[in-house]
């Protein structure tokens, strides 16, 4: 079982970026020291609630101090962006950190993004799978080359620098239908579970992937599927009321940013809008060191062999007590079948 970390820095009103900012690269480097394998840092705009909007900047400065935990997006909104921009962005850190770049893609689900950067939320789709195409072309292509698309054209250019990692970093597709889960599958990425999805539905997503993975005859490994999880280690009844009450809040807030007046547009807000207290007993990492073990172990084995925790307090504390009290209870069981790890 592998361990790493989702989310980011969120600075709450009235803080300083910079000490709040600089507090996170301590708690990434703490997490490089307590075994964690990775990060993946989400990515957000127009939002109001202090959330990461430059993770590839900030990942290749925590790349500088660090030397072994992988550096992921989680993910990069690929419609978004200039294609071309974004690859050499990433192929930076990526050579920067001597091949450490977990490179997630995503097509967005907020519509307050979409709308402040006036773009037709309608259009994510095909702009995505367009980015994504230049992306690997760029990373994938020896020399010049030139693409005639709906959106970008180029003629003759050349992407520097290349990256570290060949052909390219390892591609981790955010998914949760079964024609998204199939595709990731059918393209060889990595696959990237959401925090929202319970026990149960994130077995049957794992399940989804894998069987189309065999059905091509290729190999699955557990550890190419990362499950993120909100975490609240909690040592009484009242420590879990108030951590539910306060991931309540917390998701009522993302929620409306992803809503249009319409309601929910996609599964993710859908999700989000819905009990936060089932939700969080049904799927989150939360109760006291025991409990918090179990619900790993169902999460194992449902078939998950990547952990990514989200603690929204970015507690070192927690982290030194998940490090201590639960990772080695789970990292001594036997592996799973096929794990790549």
């Amino acid at each position: 079982m592998r361990f790493g970390l989702f989310g980011g820095p969120v600075v709450p009103e009235g803080a300083s970026e910079r000490d709040v900012y600089e507090e996170y690269v301590a708690y990434a480097i703490e997490a490089e020291k307590l075994g964690f394998d990775g990060i993946f840092l989400t990515e957000h705009h127009f939002t109001g609630l202090g959330q990461t909007s430059s993770p590839l900047t900030l990942l290749t400065f925590i790349a500088a101090r660090t030397s072994s935990i992988r550096l992921g997006t989680a993910v990069a909104v690929l419609p978004w962006y200039n294609p071309i921009t974004l690859a050499e962005t990433a192929a930076t850190l990526d050579l920067l950190s001597d091949g450490r770049l977990d490179f997630g893609v995503g097509r967005g689900f907020r519509a307050k993004e979409f709308e402040g950067f006036g773009i037709d939320m309608g259009e994510a789709e095909d702009r995505y799978e367009e980015a994504l195409d230049v992306i690997l072309k760029s990373w994938r292509t020896e020399g010049r080359w030139s693409h005639a698309g709906e959106r970008w054209r180029y003629e003759n250019v050349l992407v520097e620098p290349e990256t570290e990692q060949r052909p390219h970093p390892p591609i981790w597709m955010a998914a949760g239908s079964p024609p998204g889960l199939r595709t990731a599958a059918e393209r060889d990425f990595k696959l990237l579970l959401d925090q929202v999805g319970d026990f149960k539905t994130t077995g049957e997503r794992i399940s989804c992937y894998r069987e189309r993975r065999q059905e091509l005859g290729r190999p699955y490994a557990p550890t190419d599927v990362a499950v993120a999880r909100s975490l609240h280690i909690v040592d009484s009844a009242a420590e879990r009321r108030a951590a539910i009450e306060q991931r309540a809040e917390v998701y009522a807030r993302i929620s409306a940013l992803a809503n249009t007046k319409s309601g929910p547009q996609n599964r993710m807000a859908a999700a989000m809008a819905a009990d936060a207290e089932k939700s969080t007993e049904e799927g989150a990492i939360i109760g006291d060191p025991a409990e918090c073990i179990e619900r790993v172990e169902r999460l194992r084995e449902e078939g998950a062999g990547y952990l990514l925790l989200n603690d929204i307090h970015n507690s070192a504390e927690t982290l030194r007590r998940f490090a201590a009290e639960v990772m080695p209870h789970v990292q001594s069981q036997p592996a799973l079948a096929g794990d790549g790890r």
